[in-house]
C-alpha cells in the first residue's frame, strides 16, 4: 500500500488585536509623560460609578436603557473607567497622575457603538493645574496618534465630573470634524468626595474611546469589524 503523506498545515504567526495595539500605545505614551496605570473592577457599585463622580440620581445615564444593572440592581457593569480613578484618589494624596484602561459597558449597538468597548482615561491632580495644561497634554496625545499636522479643535461641553468641560475634534481628510475625546477640569465636588482640598488642588481629566481611535487611525468604518474574528481583516494589523 502506498504511503499516505499527511496534509501540509500552514502555520503563521499571529499578532496583537488592533484594539490591544491601540490601547497599549496610549498607555505607553501616557506612562512616558508621567502617568501611572491603576486597575479596578468591571462590576461596580453605583456609589463609585455615579455618586462619587457627581452624577445625580436623575441623570439619564443611570436609567436601565443606558446602563447594565446586575445583582438585583445593586451594582452595575461599569459605564466608564472613571471609578478606578476615584479609588486611586481615595488611596493617594496629591500630586497624583493616573491612567485607567479596560472594558466598559453601555446599551449601544450600531456601526459606531458597541455594548462593550474599551476606554483609556487619565487624571492629574496637583496645585495650579489649569485648562492650558490640559490643552497642551491633549495636543501631545493627538500629535503622537495622528501626526503633528493634524488640526484640532476644542468645543465646550458638559460632563457632571468636570467643569469646564470640552469635547475635542480632529479634522479628517474629507474636511469633516470628527469627535475624538472628552476632557475637562475635575469638578471641585469630585475632589471633595475623594477627601482632596479643592481650594488648594485642581485637576485635569480626559477619556478616549479606544475603538474610536482605532477606527480613525486605521480607516475602519464599522466598529463591529474588530470583533467578527475575520482573520483576513485582523491580519492587516500585524
Amino acid at each position: 500500500m502506498d504511503k499516505i503523506e499527511p496534509p501540509l498545515i500552514k502555520k503563521s504567526l499571529g499578532s496583537l488585536h488592533p484594539i490591544s495595539q491601540t490601547k497599549d500605545f496610549l498607555l505607553k505614551l501616557l506612562s512616558e509623560i508621567g502617568f501611572k496605570e491603576i486597575h479596578g473592577p468591571e462590576i461596580e457599585s453605583e456609589k463609585f460609578n455615579f455618586d462619587m463622580l457627581n452624577i445625580k440620581k436623575s441623570h439619564p445615564a443611570r436609567q436601565m436603557h443606558d446602563t447594565f444593572y446586575v445583582e438585583n440592581k445593586s451594582s452595575v457593569l461599569r459605564t466608564h473607567t472613571s471609578p478606578v480613578q476615584i479609588r486611586g484618589m481615595l488611596n493617594t494624596k496629591p500630586p497624583l497622575a493616573f491612567t485607567s484602561a479596560g472594558k466598559v459597558y453601555r446599551k449601544d449597538d450600531d456601526a459606531t457603538h458597541l455594548p462593550m468597548f474599551h476606554q483609556v482615561e487619565g487624571i492629574y491632580v496637583d496645585e495650579n493645574v489649569t485648562f492650558a495644561n490640559l490643552k497642551d497634554l491633549i495636543h501631545q496625545i493627538l500629535h503622537n496618534l495622528f501626526g503633528k499636522d493634524i488640526e484640532i479643535r476644542f468645543r465646550p461641553s458638559y460632563f457632571p465630573f468636570t467643569e469646564p468641560s470640552a469635547e475635542v475634534d480632529i479634522l479628517s481628510d474629507n474636511g469633516k470634524w470628527l469627535e475624538i475625546l472628552g476632557c475637562g477640569i475635575v469638578h471641585p465636588k469630585v475632589l471633595k468626595n475623594c477627601n482632596i482640598d479643592a481650594k488648594k488642588y485642581s485637576g485635569l481629566a480626559f477619556g478616549l474611546g479606544v475603538e474610536r481611535i482605532a477606527m480613525l487611525k486605521y480607516g475602519v468604518n464599522d466598529i463591529r469589524d474588530f470583533y467578527k474574528s475575520n482573520l483576513d481583516f485582523l491580519g492587516q494589523f500585524k
